[in-house]
């Protein structure tokens, strides 16, 4: 029996989290043969070589495709998706998928996208139908939604979303966010365990901190960071430190926080990668997230975190009821945390349900693996018509 052929695409330690479920999936599928393509952040050497995680995790890399992430400048970023449309174009046609899946908005995902489009590759796209207004991913996702024949949405208004956007019901899926299936399926660190992997001790109000680049800001990152800085040092938070993403800026933000980090070894602690499974192992353990991943509106609400939101980055998004939105200044920050560590705040979210976990069962990943399985690969997956809704 033929094996239906399904190459994921993954380019940061990131969306490499929230895609291990499915990855399992597809390949435990006898029916299927998964293909692992990766490239952007995992290969380069300032992000840690990520690829690796991949392999230890126990998948087979099938290509790596290096996009020259070395500039800190917007024009860099288009320069490493001109050299990433000429190596999946390549790898495309090497591996000969009948089906591309990609997550999330990252704007190196564009050429594996205009790659399949032109290949006459289906398209399959998880977490299309969301908005951050404060970042150009919100156009690369609407793009690649654009681009895609199959979409996989993490809440019903993103679903709603992508028919306003002219794609059919038939192709559009809410299973709720696939990254969430990890908290379910495995057994996460105990705070002993967590302290040891991190070599930090967690006592007192402890926080997670990650903050990216604002990407349609184009005021001062240094301030930005500058007043991010103030607000924790005068807060009385011990804090765990992740690096930013490849985004331009981002080398700034990193070099200006893991130097806060090395003057401060006994309150801060720098970990540029810490993976997914110590990543929500944080998540249950600490006691506030601080900056501005979408990882607070989506994987913190799970675990009833606290979560400050600073900025416009996320604007838009689904937000549920741990999620406190501030300014980034000194004194919204400050006052954001100040709430967000109250004993009052955190007992306001018992009970709270995470609006991105539809089904509560850990789940999201094989039904998203069953659609690529079953879906008819006809000429009507590519030939899209605009769907108008009533």
């Amino acid at each position: 029996m033929k094996r239906r052929k399904i190459c994921v695409v993954t380019t940061s330690r990131a969306d490499f989290g929230l895609l291990r479920g499915l990855l399992h999936s597809i390949r435990a599928d006898s029916a299927l043969r998964l293909q692992v393509i990766a490239s952007g952040m995992h290969l380069a050497p300032k992000f840690g070589q990520t690829w690796r995680d991949i392999q230890a995790a126990g998948f087979r890399i099938d290509r790596k495709i290096g996009l020259r992430l070395s500039g800190d400048a917007d024009v860099d970023n288009v320069k490493s998706i001109a050299v990433g449309l000429n190596g999946f174009a390549q790898a495309f046609v090497e591996l000969k998928p009948e089906i591309v899946v990609l997550l999330g908005d990252r704007f190196e995902l564009l050429a594996p996208a205009i790659s399949a489009l032109m290949l006459r590759i289906p398209i399959a796209h998880i977490h299309g139908g969301e908005l951050s207004e404060g970042a150009i991913d919100d156009s690369v996702r609407h793009a690649i939604t654009k681009l895609a024949s199959l979409h996989f949405a993490a809440a019903e208004p993103y679903r709603r979303r992508i028919l306003q956007m002219g794609e059919s019901p038939r192709s559009v899926f809410n299973f709720g966010a696939p990254g969430l299936d990890q908290i379910y399926g495995s057994a996460l660190f105990t705070r002993p365990q967590l302290e040891q992997e991190l070599g930090f001790r967690i006592e007192g109000p402890v926080a997670l901190v990650t903050y990216h680049p604002v990407t349609r800001d184009r005021g001062s990152v240094d301030a930005q960071v500058n007043s991010l800085v103030s607000a924790i040092k005068a807060s009385p938070l011990t804090a765990v430190f992740t690096m930013a993403n490849a985004d331009a800026q981002g080398a700034r933000i990193n070099t200006r926080l893991e130097m806060m980090c090395q003057q401060n070894p006994e309150r801060f602690k720098w970990i540029p990668h810490l993976g997914h499974h110590r990543y929500l192992s944080c998540l249950k353990h600490f006691s506030v997230m601080v900056g501005n991943s979408s990882s607070g509106l989506t994987e913190a609400p799970s675990f009833r975190l606290p979560v400050v939101n600073i900025g416009d980055r996320q604007q838009g998004r689904l937000r549920a009821a741990n999620v406190i939105d501030v300014a980034c200044s000194r004194t919204a920050i400050l006052k954001g945390i100040q709430r967000a560590i109250s004993p009052r705040f955190r007992a306001s979210l018992r009970g709270m349900r995470n609006p991105y976990d539809r089904f509560h069962d850990g789940r999201t990943s094989e039904r998203i693996k069953d659609v690529l399985k079953h879906v008819c690969l006809s000429e009507s997956l590519l030939k899209k018509a605009f769907y108008s809704p009533q």
